[in-house]
């Protein structure tokens, strides 16, 4: 914790933007790629129109290429606001208060992330589902599912952030040093897990709100009514569709993202100059 602390703080507020900055895209990039078509089946089996008739399982890399366009800016934003905010606050706050501080970073780092991930994601989902539309999507419906995609992501960040480094802390603490980005990635896929079981429910409504008819009205969209429509017509199973690719993706892609997250880091730590 000590050497990590001393490393960050003697590193130029150039080197650490640049480093947030390469870390975030190269681990985000790579992340999605890999789990995009578990990725695509759980959009499928969460969506109102059906498993089969939004594809089954054929084309599973439809709809990569917003992705590959939103990721690395979208995970770029999230960990240049979290470290931000680590850097700023932390010193300032006994240690014991520090997961309060995670909480915060990582809620202000998904609202500033969602800026990018939201339109992105609805442009996929909507090519998962095969869902052709004739025109160009509005600006007021590629951000349809912003209230909701936030109101997911919150307290998925919120308990997965500080997960990871309560997880880190304590390894460092048993191993009496730092983690390795493989231990990292360990610390990180096991929080990512959590946080996709507990937000099942949430991610469900998000996807059929992102996935419903553009001349819906805005008082069927919201959240509440579409969780409560879902547990109408499904029950308490219809409010976990997707949960096993959903977290079996996540945990595969919660390994990968933190892993090259942190060697890329420590990489960028080691090798820019301070």
């Amino acid at each position: 914790m000590l050497q990590e602390s001393k490393s960050t703080s003697s590193m130029s507020t150039k080197n650490f933007f640049l480093t947030s900055l390469i870390s975030g895209a190269l681990a985000g990039t790579i992340c999605d790629f890999i789990s995009f078509p578990l990725d695509t089946l759980k959009t499928r089996l969460q969506s109102q129109h059906g498993f089969l008739k939004s594809g089954g399982f054929k084309q599973l890399y439809k709809g990569l290429g917003p992705v590959m366009v939103g990721s690395a800016p979208s995970a770029s934003l999230f960990f240049l606001t979290y470290e931000s905010f680590k850097i700023v606050f932390e010193p300032q706050i006994s240690e014991q208060y520090h997961s309060i501080i995670h909480m915060i970073a990582a809620s202000v780092g998904e609202m500033v992330a969602c800026l990018i991930r939201v339109p992105v994601e609805v442009v996929k989902q909507r090519r998962q589902a095969l869902l052709t539309d004739p025109h160009k999507l509005p600006l007021k419906t590629l951000y349809r599912g912003y209230g909701s995609t936030v109101i997911r992501d919150l307290p998925f960040g919120l308990i997965q952030m500080p997960l990871w480094e309560y997880f880190k802390f304590h390894w460092k603490k048993h191993m009496k040093r730092e983690c390795t980005p493989l231990e990292g990635a360990l610390c990180g896929s096991l929080s990512v897990a959590i946080s996709a079981s507990i937000t099942t429910p949430l991610d469900v409504a998000k996807t059929r709100i992102m996935l419903s008819n553009m001349a819906i009205g805005k008082d069927e969209i919201k959240i509440s009514v579409m969780l409560k429509k879902v547990y109408c017509n499904y029950g308490f199973r219809g409010l976990f569709a997707g949960f096993l690719p959903r977290v079996g993706g996540f945990t595969i892609s919660g390994f990968i993202f933190f892993g090259v997250y942190e060697k890329v880091r420590e990489i960028c730590i080691s090798n820019l100059p301070p």
